[in-house]
């Protein structure tokens, strides 16, 4: 897309306010109220109701807590990411645990789970952290957001052997193809799809999409990351998940409002999300 291509504006495609952008990180390099008011506000036109900030570890949560909770319609998750893991991560947790029976807005621990990608952290490291935050969301009855990158089959291995309730999981920017769709819907997880199943060389990913029943997907835009087309270049922001939406129902064959207010119910249903008023 050129530099003077007009871009349709994320209200164009009119959506109703029932739309849950289930993972932003609204807090990522910045924590301008200004801005992210701004941001929010651009999703609540665009029909965004409800927004889930994913917090990379406690410092991200003290900093930005108060800034984001002070508007209506964002919950948070926490979790220790594991390209984050250090050798204190493990102290971490008891104040995390602090967090979590205090905050009615932390809705789930993440994103946690393995990272075999970037050479960050040893699986040595990630593993011990990854169980240990599934304990604590057992222990405060909360569901998990799972991040896996080129680590499925570790990933899985460690999500079995602990036993977590497979309706309990959401699998962060699901990218794969049908096989590893059919294995993670096998043990009831939920799938979050990000902007990419926009991109035009994703057929794999678009082709795992049209598998699965609408009720185990919901839409994430992973902000400021992964932006979807037609703004595919430009920071993301939660407003573009419409046309994520839009794609999923392309290829669905599905009107796109049917794909936005299922997607939004799934994801309420999942968080504990208040209901609309």
């Amino acid at each position: 897309m050129s530099a003077h291509t007009q871009r349709p504006d994320p209200q164009s495609l009119g959506l109703p306010a029932v739309g849950v952008e289930t993972h932003a990180h609204l807090d990522y390099n910045w924590l301008d109220p200004g801005k992210i008011a701004q941001t929010v506000h651009r999703a609540k036109l665009a029909g965004v109701d409800r927004i889930v900030n994913v917090f990379l570890g406690l410092e991200a949560y003290r900093a930005g807590a108060s800034v984001l909770g002070a508007h209506a319609g964002v919950d948070f998750t926490l979790g220790i990411h594991p390209n984050d893991v250090k050798a204190d991560s493990m102290d971490q947790l008891a104040e995390m645990a602090q967090f979590f029976a205090k905050d009615q807005r932390l809705k789930a621990v993440g994103e946690i789970g393995l990272d075999f990608y970037r050479d960050h952290t040893s699986p040595e490291v990630q593993l011990p952290l990854f169980r240990e935050q599934l304990e604590l969301a057992r222990q405060f009855d909360k569901p998990v957001v799972i991040h896996s990158r080129q680590a499925t089959a570790e990933s899985l291995r460690v999500l079995d052997d602990s036993k977590f309730p497979g309706e309990r999981v959401l699998w962060h920017c699901f990218g794969e193809g049908p096989d590893v769709a059919r294995e993670l819907l096998a043990r009831g997880y939920t799938l979050s799809v990000p902007g990419p199943v926009t991109y035009p060389k994703n057929e794999d990913l678009r082709r795992a999409v049209a598998e699965i029943d609408l009720g185990r997907l919901v839409l994430e835009s992973d902000s400021p990351f992964l932006t979807p087309e037609p703004y595919r270049g430009k920071p993301n922001e939660p407003a573009f998940n419409v046309f994520t939406a839009a794609c999923v129902a392309k290829v669905k064959n599905l009107p796109v409002e049917d794909v936005w207010r299922v997607t939004g119910d799934n994801a309420r249903s999942f968080f504990g999300l208040a209901p609309l008023e």
